[in-house]
């Protein structure tokens, strides 16, 4: 180990416990070898120096990043100022509609919802991103973000869908749509029935139609003619009113028994507003009770007058159950057909009217349509109202499927997104993409309209209705099977204003009654009643409703329903309150006694005094005293009642202060039920 190359060096070592070691740690050097004198060798021989030497320590501190930035910007001569310019507000022109939300105003100029709504609370509008406000509103806030303003009218915004102009030649003749009007349970029904060859009374509950029917049948001369069947309860003046919209002819049928009622009456305002031509059609002529001229003297009234007197309007009396004269209804029927002159374009897309929607197990969202123009067939791209579709499948009025419609045919489509309202225009698109986003339009536009915008005028409302607490509150869930009886409860319900109870609907739908709507009824705080029309619940819904104790009423036939409805806001009305005298009692003694203290020895002068009554203390025709008696006695007994001419003693319920000759009267307070 004796090297001359090897040193040994001792180092001593103290540990964090105080103990202390020695090591001794041995050093080998490397011989320096002999380079030759070159231009390389001088090379290595600086690195080596170089790197011999301590290194020098690398210290940042706190101002290094700000002093570095500003050296490389001096360095490359970069203005600040061009980045300032790069983030300047880009000026956009928004278009505002009379009513705009909140995170519609915010997309449109292109700033966070976030920015608007701190801008619109500096102003005083206190609002969350859902909610709308008006045009004026909307302008000062675009003002203040640098914006400029440009006011247009919904129609501006709205897709202009106009008809297009048809050439004679491509025009053909079509069959006449009829819409068969009158009052309830007159023959309506049956009539159609007769015509049909088919039972459709029985199927209807309580023998009411309750929608709208749309049905084709083929005459004897091989001619079409398309029947629209109304309601003719008088809860159902919309769906009337839709009827007449969308037909050619209106048969009003009335009874030759009963004569001419309010609906009747109605059904002819319904038909002249729409200026359509009148066929009265005089039904149940085959009864003894039948008086057909008294029926035309009524509707001479009502300025409709037959042929023979003068008048334009054709009469026919025919009896559905029978079958008679049926053939001349439909002479007559295509005879003010031909005056009309119909005809349509068949070759052009369809366009018509949705009659009826509803909710079918198996085939979801249907919707009965008429159609007016063009052709529609399977495939075709379409939007109704707010919904819009594909059509996937076609039945007819007998359920048969078909291809393809053509003017004045009513089908069943299968295929929409959507319950459109019945009532709502049908039009068909070249593609989906331009179907959707008219349908989406139209969609938005209702929802403005549903959501009130917030002004001092509501805002006022909203307040002094949470500041009166005695108007109580009746909330209703109401679920239908098509969209016509919906529309027909809520516009009878409606009719019930009382100003001490207040009906909400909480929520209306067309289908079966879900889970959704049991735990709704369970969430609200108010009374609420779940109503379904001609629907009944799912399994799970049936379920949760017996488990969360809420009862759910079903209903077949609308007066039923609607008496309902009228009967449960009887019950929530105050009683009125009746005061009913039993008697008086004069006060001929006054006894003390030490435990009791002041007992009144009375006799009973009139009906009779009862321990469980209200007693009342006079003095001089003024009230002392009101308020219920402690003990009742007759004889030194206790006494339920004391008749007139006896004597008893009383004692009245905290009160000392009688005197002789003071009249005591026993009553009670009934309560009466009230009714609207």
């Amino acid at each position: 180990m004796n090297d001359k190359n090897r040193k040994t060096t001792t180092i001593k070592q103290t540990f964090s416990y105080g103990k202390s070691k020695t090591v001794t740690v041995e050093v080998v050097q490397k011989k320096k070898r002999i380079k030759e004198k070159n231009i390389l060798n001088k090379k290595v021989e600086n690195k080596s120096k170089i790197s011999s030497k301590p290194r020098k320590k690398l210290t940042i501190n706190k101002r290094f990043y700000s002093s570095f930035k500003k050296k490389i910007l001096d360095k490359k001569n970069y203005d600040v100022s061009q980045i300032s310019d790069k983030k300047r507000k880009i000026i956009k022109e928004v278009k505002i509609p009379e009513i705009i939300s909140v995170q519609e105003l915010a997309k449109r100029m292109a700033e966070k919802s976030s920015d608007v709504i701190k801008a619109l609370m500096k102003n005083g509008v206190m609002v969350t991103i859902n909610q709308n406000i008006d045009a004026d509103t909307a302008e000062i806030i675009a003002g203040e973000f640098g914006h400029k303003v440009k006011r247009i009218d919904d129609s501006e915004f709205d897709i202009n869908l106009k008809e297009e102009i048809d050439k004679e030649e491509d025009l053909v003749d079509r069959g006449p749509v009829v819409t068969i009007m009158g009052h309830v349970d007159h023959g309506k029904t049956t009539l159609l029935d007769a015509f049909r060859s088919s039972n459709i009374v029985s199927k209807e509950h309580g023998g009411i139609t309750q929608h709208i029917g749309a049905y084709r049948i083929k005459t004897k001369t091989k001619k079409f003619i398309t029947f629209f069947d109304t309601p003719g309860h008088e809860a159902f003046t919309a769906m009337r009113a839709r009827g007449s919209k969308v037909t050619d002819i209106v048969v009003l049928v009335v009874a030759a028994d009963d004569g001419v009622k309010e609906t009747t009456i109605e059904a002819i305002n319904h038909a002249k507003a729409a200026k359509v031509p009148i066929i009265v059609c005089i039904n149940k002529i085959d009864l003894n009770e039948s008086n057909p001229q008294n029926v035309k003297n009524q509707l001479m009234e009502h300025e409709i007058l037959s042929e023979e007197m003068g008048g334009k309007n054709l009469f026919v009396e025919v009896s559905a159950k029978s079958k008679t004269n049926l053939d001349k209804l439909e002479e007559a029927i295509l005879l003010q057909a031909e005056i009309l002159n119909l005809k349509a374009n068949p070759s052009k897309k369809a366009r018509g009217i949705i009659v009826e929607s509803k909710v079918q197990q198996g085939k979801g969202a249907t919707a009965t349509v008429l159609i007016q123009e063009g052709s529609l067939k399977v495939g075709d791209f379409f939007v109704a109202g707010p919904s819009y579709g594909k059509i996937r499948a076609m039945n007819d009025d007998l359920g048969k499927k078909i291809i393809e419609a053509t003017p004045a045919v009513p089908v069943e489509i299968i295929g929409i997104t959507g319950i459109p309202i019945a009532g709502d225009d049908f039009k068909v698109f070249e593609n989906e993409t331009k179907a959707k986003e008219i349908a989406s339009y139209r969609l938005n536009k209702s929802k403005i309209r549903q959501t009130e915008p917030l002004t001092k005028e509501s805002l006022e409302k909203k307040l002094s209705d949470k500041s009166n607490e005695k108007i109580k509150e009746l909330g209703l869930i109401l679920k239908s099977d098509v969209q016509g009886s919906l529309e027909a409860i809520i516009n009878g319900i409606e009719k019930f204003k009382n100003d001490e109870i207040k009906i909400k609907i909480i929520h209306k739908g067309v289908g079966e009654i879900n889970q959704s709507d049991v735990v709704l009824a369970a969430a609200s705080e108010s009374s609420v009643i779940t109503i379904g029309f001609n629907v009944k619940p799912n399994t799970l819904a049936r379920d949760l409703a017996k488990r969360d104790k809420i009862e759910i009423k079903f209903f077949t036939v609308i007066y039923e329903l609607l008496d309902y409805v009228k009967d449960s806001m009887s019950g929530l009305l105050v009683p009125d309150k009746k005061e009913v005298l039993n008697g008086k009692a004069k006060i001929k003694e006054i006894f003390k006694m030490s435990k009791i203290g002041k007992i009144a020895g009375c006799e009973v002068i009139e009906g009779k005094i009862e321990k469980n009554s209200k007693i009342r203390l006079l003095r001089d025709n003024k009230v002392i005293y009101d308020g219920k008696l402690n003990s009742l006695k007759k004889f030194k007994e206790e006494a339920s009642e004391v008749k007139e001419g006896s004597d008893c003693g009383l004692v009245l319920e905290n009160f000392q202060d009688i005197k002789q000759n003071d009249i005591l009267e026993s009553y009670i307070i009934e309560e009466q039920k009230r009714s609207l």
